[in-house]
């Protein structure tokens, strides 16, 4: 029987689960004039489990349900509330772009940005291998129908197949790693795992052989090198709004599953996945920055830029697993937090400005778009401008100040060629700086090709200037922040 605290545990994908079948269900009988009421429904509920989940991370809780198979604690609570808030802001900005076209006739745009976000939330609270894994396609599987969700756009169902194919393969890979795991450890529970490795395995190449795999999985759900192919061509094959759930979000979920598989279930093992995470960083580094230089479309621009800030963000889970002492490791880890948080922050406001400067047959994808756009609007300029030079680590801005932290994660560990990769990821950082400043420029200084004027909602343009605003005051103050993320990560480790 199930008792009172493994529901409260789920209380928050419980509610998520009811209210999408209810909006799924509800959407049969309106009309496409009552779809602002499957909006508003939706971002009521969204705003419900942020706050549920704001108040059980502030409280400190860590509840166990379900046999030790769920588990909300303030990394996990956290997490998925700056999620919650993410989806919000992704449907603000995706709302306008979706009804120009016509992606809002079913309304499945928000059934299944709800299924995803569940997705995201067993990621991060699963304290089992298989709910991770169920988690995991939860999500993938949402996201499949979400790239094509214009199924009558080429361009959007073959980037939905090719992401299948890959995310199907992804999968195999991650699962098999785990019964490989299952087999040395005898177990699939997270912390019953972590006992196992302390105790010592009978078959270590049978450990070994399954980390490898898991690596694998896990590098492809972040969009590492080598496992990075797929990003490029989704980010620009989906519809924009699509684009930007995939790219806000889930890398939240993602990085919680790193954690749960990685820092909870296999810290002893670290001699293992600490070498593959550094090669994942130095090559992701390496072929972001240069293959996003010759990029003309914005988009796959920031595909690249993507697999580069990822890559950067490894580098304090190398240094977290060097530092020995599970504090030193709580403190890199939250460094790495700190900056996915921030990333997902300055992502949400880059493409909302890409989605405010689309319009009906339009879609402002190259780099000769966005010419003159401070002439046409000095805001959205200023907003885009803010968020691509925190995303070159251009102080004040938040960006930069994360990079600091993972820096100062990696070289305070003490790891071997620290210092090497340090220096290495400053040099492709000022390669990356290139193309970041190229559309800037672009921005500033060239002469407007398009002249339609830019018209957006007020609650887009409200919630878009108060995302970019975000970005320099994170900057500027950012250890209020800092903090949480070191106290969530010191709360599980």
């Amino acid at each position: 029987m199930i008792d009172a605290v493994s529901w409260a545990t789920a209380t928050p994908e419980l509610l998520l689960l009811g209210m999408a079948c209810v909006i799924a269900l509800y959407d049969l009988f309106v009309d496409t004039p009552l779809r602002d009421a499957t909006y508003r429904l939706t971002q009521l509920t969204l705003a419900v489990v942020a706050v549920l989940e704001g108040y059980l991370a502030s409280s400190g809780q860590t509840l166990v349900g379900f046999g030790g198979m769920i588990v909300s604690d303030p990394l996990a609570a956290w997490l998925k509330c700056f999620a919650t808030v993410a989806l919000m802001v992704t449907l603000v900005y995706a709302r306008p772009y979706a009804g120009a076209r016509d992606m809002l006739r079913g309304g499945e745009l928000f059934t299944l940005s709800m299924f995803a976000l569940l997705g995201m939330f067993i990621m991060i609270s699963g304290h089992h291998y298989l709910v991770l894994y169920l988690g995991l396609e939860l999500l993938t599987l949402s996201s499949y129908a979400l790239v094509a969700l214009r199924r009558d756009e080429v361009r959007a169902t073959e980037a939905a197949m090719k992401y299948f194919v890959l995310g199907a393969l992804a999968s195999g890979f991650l699962l098999y790693g785990l019964s490989l795991v299952y087999g040395a450890t005898g177990s699939l529970h997270v912390a019953a795992v972590a006992q196992a490795v302390a105790g010592g395995v009978r078959e270590p190449l049978v450990l070994t052989l399954g980390i490898v795999f898991v690596v694998a999985g896990l590098a492809f759900k972040l969009g590492v090198v080598p496992f990075h192919m797929w990003v490029p061509d989704i980010y620009h094959g989906a519809p924009t709004a699509v684009t930007l759930l995939i790219a806000g979000a889930p890398k939240l979920a993602a990085f919680a599953i790193v954690v749960r598989l990685l820092a909870e279930s296999l810290p002893l093992a670290a001699a293992q996945w600490q070498p593959m995470l550094a090669t994942l960083a130095v090559a992701s580094l390496l072929v972001g920055n240069l293959a996003a230089i010759a990029q003309r479309n914005v988009k796959r621009m920031l595909a690249f830029s993507t697999i580069a800030q990822m890559g950067f963000m490894l580098l304090a889970l190398v240094g977290g697993v060097a530092e020995g002492g599970r504090g030193g490791m709580a403190d890199a880890w939250g460094a790495a937090m700190f900056y996915v948080v921030t990333y997902v922050l300055t992502t949400l406001a880059t493409f909302g400005v890409l989605l405010l400067l689309t319009r009906a047959g339009f879609e402002s994808e190259d780099i000769e778009d966005f010419a003159g756009l401070n002439q046409r609007s000095p805001l959205y300029a200023g907003v885009l401008a803010a968020c691509l030079f925190s995303l070159a680590g251009v102080p004040p801005l938040v960006g930069f100040y994360a990079k600091l932290a993972v820096l100062q994660a990696l070289l305070a560990s003490g790891a071997e060629a620290a210092v090497g990769l340090a220096v290495f990821a400053v040099l492709a950082s000022l390669v990356g700086a290139f193309y970041y400043l190229r559309l800037i420029k672009v921005m500033y200084f060239d002469a407007p090709v398009q002249t339609a004027p830019i018209e957006a909602p007020l609650a887009t343009r409200a919630v878009l200037t108060v995302n970019g605003a975000l970005v320099l005051v994170l900057g500027v103050l950012p250890g209020g922040l800092m903090t949480l993320c070191v106290q969530a990560l010191r709360a599980v480790l």
